[in-house]
């Protein structure tokens, strides 16, 4: 199943913020709805399927992580289930990391120094074990609490 990949970052409508929560609400992914009214707003790209579907969605917001003491984009992935296994993680990834490496070099004085990652998904975590990644253009920093 092909995807769709639109930029969003900054330019989130009332209505893609309501599709969001309902995408969410739909596949169990966010719970509280006042939660993801939240991050829908810190939306950078959404994947749409061939029907124009909401089918996946990255999000950002800048933490400064006591470790690092410096601003990053604490980045986040979902795509529906019915998405999952079609390959198309990385290149997602790599959308919305373009996304929001073009805006920081638009502003006078970048928000961001990259991107944090966790990956939650055991399955990925064994296969992107490395302390470089060249596939998704990362390094490993440590681990999280979690």
């Amino acid at each position: 199943m092909n995807a769709e990949y639109v930029a969003v970052w900054k330019q989130v409508t009332p209505e893609l913020a309501s599709e969001l929560v309902a995408f969410w609400r739909e596949n169990n992914a966010i719970g509280n709805e006042a939660n993801a009214a939240v991050r829908a707003l810190q939306a950078v790209s959404v994947a749409r399927d061939e029907d124009g579907a909401l089918c996946g969605v990255a999000t950002a917001v800048i933490k400064v992580l006591p470790r690092l003491r410096q601003p990053t984009y604490y980045f986040r992935q979902y795509f529906a289930k019915r998405m999952r296994g079609r390959n198309h993680i990385r290149s997602f990834h790599l959308h919305a990391k373009q996304v929001l490496e073009d805006y920081n070099a638009s502003l006078d004085k970048a928000e961001s120094l990259g991107i944090l990652l966790e990956l939650e998904n055991t399955k990925l975590a064994t296969v992107y074990n490395r302390a470089y990644e060249p596939a998704f253009d990362s390094t490993f920093i440590g681990y999280s609490p979690q």
